[in-house]
Order: C-alpha cells, then sequence, then structure tokens
C-alpha cells in the first residue's frame, strides 16, 4: 500500500512532466488514494489532461478534479462561434455519423445531444467537442441506440478483448452480463487498468451499460 505523501509526490512530478499543462497552477492533495486537484488551468483540454495524467499514477484510487478553467481573454468566443467550431471538429472527427450529434452551447459550456450505435462514437465527438477553443466544458448527454446481443457473447467478447491486451491482467476481473449492462468486478494495481477494462466492456457490441466496480489495489 503507498502512502498518501508518495502518491502526491508523483501525481504532481507527472503533471510537472507534461508540456501541454500548467502544472504550476495546480494543487494537489491526496487522502486514502484519492486525488483532489484544485487551481486552474487556460483551457478545458488541460483540465481533462491533467485527469488523465493523474489517473495514470500508481496508488490512486480516486480523483476528484475541482481544477477551474480560467480562458486567457483571446480565447474567449460567444457561444454561437463556439458551437459551429464544435459541429465542424465532430464532422471531421465522425464522417460517416456527425449528424447524429447535436451541440447546445451556454457560456462556453457544450452539451452534446443525440444517439449513436456505438460507444467509441460519443467518446470521439466529446474529444473533438474539448479541444475547440473557448469550450469551457464538456456535457456528454449522447444516447446509445438499443442493439439486440446475446449476454453470454457479449460477455466471451470482453473476457476474450482482456486477455488479448498487455495492460489487463484478465484473472484478476470478473465480467457478468444483465441483458445490455456490463458488471465489472475485481481487483487491479491501477486505475489506468481498471479504466482500460471499462473501454474494453464498451466496445462489445449491444453494450448500453457499464457499472465499474473494480477495486484499485496494490
Amino acid at each position: 500500500m503507498r502512502s498518501d505523501d508518495d502518491i502526491k509526490r508523483d501525481v504532481e512530478e507527472e503533471l510537472a512532466s507534461d508540456p501541454d499543462i500548467e502544472s504550476a497552477n495546480i494543487a494537489v492533495a491526496v487522502k486514502d488514494g484519492v486525488v483532489t486537484m484544485t487551481g486552474f488551468v487556460r483551457s478545458y483540454n488541460q483540465k481533462w489532461q491533467a485527469e488523465i495524467d493523474t489517473k495514470r499514477v500508481k496508488g490512486v484510487a480516486a480523483v476528484a478534479n475541482d481544477i477551474e478553467v480560467r480562458l486567457p481573454a483571446l480565447s474567449e468566443r460567444p457561444d454561437p462561434d463556439i458551437a459551429r467550431d464544435v459541429v465542424m471538429a465532430i464532422q471531421n472527427e465522425l464522417p460517416n455519423s456527425f449528424e447524429q450529434v447535436k451541440a447546445v452551447v451556454k457560456g462556453g459550456w457544450v452539451t452534446l445531444e443525440g444517439e449513436v450505435e456505438w460507444h467509441y462514437q460519443r467518446d470521439r465527438a466529446e474529444a473533438a467537442a474539448r479541444r475547440v477553443r473557448g469550450v469551457k466544458g464538456v456535457t456528454n448527454a449522447i444516447r446509445l441506440k438499443p442493439i439486440t446481443a446475446v449476454p453470454s457473447e457479449v460477455k466471451k467478447r470482453i473476457e476474450d478483448a482482456f486477455k488479448r491486451s498487455a495492460t489487463i491482467d484478465a484473472n484478476r476481473i470478473e465480467v457478468k452480463t444483465n441483458g445490455d449492462t456490463v458488471i465489472l468486478r475485481g481487483k487491479v494495481r491501477s486505475w489506468a487498468e481498471s479504466q482500460e477494462a471499462e473501454r474494453a466492456a464498451w466496445a462489445a457490441p449491444g453494450v448500453r451499460h457499464v457499472e465499474n466496480r473494480i477495486v484499485v489495489s496494490l
């Protein structure tokens, strides 16, 4: 079990090593493996990247990202301009399905709506919106279309994906299916491994919900 002081030091070093983040403006606190980040950054993408970096650190059990986005004056933009660029960004990212996604912008905050077939489409639409200049936050309310799938086949596909992965210990994770819901249980060594297992579960056809009950335990 790593100490909170060790985790704090490694998170701070991980943030400082990322050239895309102004880590001097981020404060890190750790209690029982739960990392809380406060301070401010100059873009929403930096806030998101700080969270990704933190989750990679060994011993991190959860992350509370309370970083504030303070846009530089030159990055402040009217909502209609942001909305237009979000639409274009999603079109470039998902040329075959962008019309199924709608963007609503208020005060620089983007809400994505619509219905798509695959979870990766939700992720990529959000990633595209996140990179647009002037965006202060993104709420991903895109739904997944119902797809009929046999639960036993979904379970096997996910377990096979775990076995192929270089970053997942398949023997430490249990997969259960309940209709279109996948439940993951077990213990892994890092938050990144837990997130990778969840990503693999979402990649199976027919999955509309994933309950990640995996515990991070060294």
